[in-house]
């Protein structure tokens, strides 16, 4: 009865080894995509609407500012924070795309120390079965980066990057 059970338990435990192992695989693949400036891979491992759109919801909020404050002061909040968002929509997607990451990363390896040109990652670990967060280092900018990658059609594809403060600043001021 138990020889019968070890195929079993050996396919049960070689799934989940393969499955828990599976998000690191991908963001091996994806620090070599930025590393090599494969653009097609980067579309691949990113969900880029949905990476946009987070993007654009970080930099609406801290442009939006207090609201009540506003009210105080008879600007028309309403007006402005549309107005606002029309340009951070149309900054990020035009910024924010595999060609452009890609170009980003050309421009850093020629100018940063060779030592430093690859993504560190300082944690990375399971939110929840579907759900896997990292953090990480980008050389050159302050503070480290997080995104989360999410299980979709059975790979693992970035779904969502928050961005430093420093980096935010910088797209609040380009907007």
């Amino acid at each position: 009865m138990f020889a019968a059970a070890k195929p079993i338990l050996a396919a049960v435990i070689a799934a989940g080894v393969g499955y828990a192992a599976s998000p690191y695989a991908a963001l091996y693949r994806l620090d070599y995509a930025v590393r090599t400036g494969d653009a097609a891979t980067l579309q691949t491992l990113v969900d880029w609407p949905s990476v946009r759109e987070g993007i654009k919801e970080d930099i609406c909020d801290g442009l939006a500012g207090d609201p009540e404050q506003t009210i105080e002061h008879g600007k028309l909040p309403a007006f402005g924070a549309s107005f606002m968002h029309g340009i951070a929509v149309n900054a990020v997607d035009r910024q924010v795309t595999p060609e452009a990451l890609v170009d980003l990363s050309r421009h850093d390896n020629t100018t940063a120390d060779e030592s430093n040109t690859s993504i560190g990652v300082n944690w990375a670990f399971f939110d929840d079965p579907s759900a896997f967060d990292v953090v990480i280092n980008v050389p050159g900018h302050q503070g480290p980066v997080r995104m989360q990658m999410t299980l979709q059609d059975l790979h693992w594809r970035v779904t969502r990057i928050w961005l430093t403060p420093h980096l935010l600043q910088q797209a609040n001021a380009r907007t």
